[in-house]
């Protein structure tokens, strides 16, 4: 089997346990009482996180038994990320959790897949509006099947931004710095409050900008649906040396191309990295 039929294989099973565990989150919101815990004390899980984390890690284990695996609620080992020996399945049951649990329609079912610490199949999929965002890498993206592209924007002040805040709040100073400085330079602010879906949104041209502080599972497959739409995507302060950058989460920055450097040069002037 070629590689690339291979990585088809790989995009197409993704694509089925996506669309598999955003039938079950579905089903749980419409139709059972949603039950909710909180991790560390302060980032909101519901049941369906965990219900659908366990079917797509099974689902992996059944197929592929010797691929490590790297999820947000049973295997959130980021130091899985730095063994790049075998390959690597990168999971987010429920990207948008808090809009999961208030009955909000962003939320989204990211499953990425690597190997030697780059992504090169990555599916998006939001089951309250019946999307699915998904790549293979040298492949192009799609939106339900067909074709996107990055919006193609040129001009900062017509450009329309998103970003997001941690669970934790004892350190905003950083991001309010940023958030000002780019309020005052672009179009408009959107907060959605599902990364992956941020970052679709760019590459489909919904958005411009997108950048943040986030985990692999929460970027790693919508990243590469950016990249094979067109967009630029980086980071707007140093990738650790030996750290595969398609899964450092740290200062991340996705964009038109015309704007990314002119992005990045503000985030890092605001962040005190210049």
């Amino acid at each position: 089997m070629s590689e690339s039929v291979y990585l088809q294989d790989i995009s197409d099973f993704a694509e089925a346990l996506a669309r598999e565990a955003g039938v079950l989150v579905r089903r749980e919101r419409d139709t059972n009482t949603l039950r909710t815990d909180y991790k560390q004390q302060t980032e909101l899980v519901t049941h369906a996180d965990i219900m659908a984390d366990d079917f797509i890690t099974s689902s992996i284990r059944k197929r592929f038994p010797d691929h490590r695996i790297l999820s947000e609620e049973a295997l959130p080992d980021l130091s899985q990320a730095e063994n790049l020996s075998t390959p690597l399945w990168i999971i987010d049951p429920i990207d948008g959790t808090v809009n999961y649990a208030y009955g909000h329609p962003q939320v989204a079912v990211s499953i990425a897949y690597a190997e030697n610490g780059r992504v090169q199949a990555g599916v998006v999929h939001a089951p309250f509006v019946e999307e699915t965002f998904r790549a293979t890498r040298g492949e192009g993206a799609t939106l339900n099947d067909r074709p996107i592209r990055h919006s193609g924007a040129t001009a900062l002040r017509q450009s329309l931004f998103a970003t997001g805040f941690p669970y934790t709040k004892d350190n905003l100073e950083p991001l309010v710095k940023r958030l000002e400085a780019m309020i005052h330079q672009c179009r408009d602010l959107r907060r959605i409050g599902s990364a992956a879906l941020d970052i679709c949104w760019v590459a489909c041209g919904r958005l411009d900008i997108y950048y943040e502080n986030v985990s692999p599972w929460d970027f790693a497959a919508a990243r590469l649906i950016a990249l094979e739409a067109g967009a630029t995507a980086g980071h707007f302060s140093e990738v650790p040396e030996g750290y595969p950058a398609d899964l450092w989460g740290r200062d991340i920055l996705i964009s038109a191309p015309a704007i990314w450097e002119p992005v990045r040069q503000i985030l890092r002037s605001a962040s005190g990295y210049e």
